[in-house]
């Protein structure tokens, strides 16, 4: 249980600094608008999929239940 609980406040955390640095990033005027632009797209990118990713990753049975081997 405290191992649970150790990962979620890590992540959390890790999730945080992200979040701090995204911000920064995109609202850092210096930074072209065009390279902004590519980033999030990028970013947006690997979200979508690593969503697909999992979603098969949960979703996958097992097709060959009554095959004997």
């Amino acid at each position: 249980m405290w191992q649970n609980i150790a990962f979620i406040l890590m992540g959390l955390g890790v999730l945080a600094l992200i979040g701090w640095a995204v911000q920064g990033f995109f609202m850092d005027s210096d930074i072209p608008l065009l390279v902004r632009i590519a980033v999030g797209a990028i970013g947006v990118g690997v979200l979508i999929l690593l969503g697909v990713a999992i979603k098969d990753r949960l979703g996958k049975k097992d097709e060959f239940k009554e095959v004997e081997r």
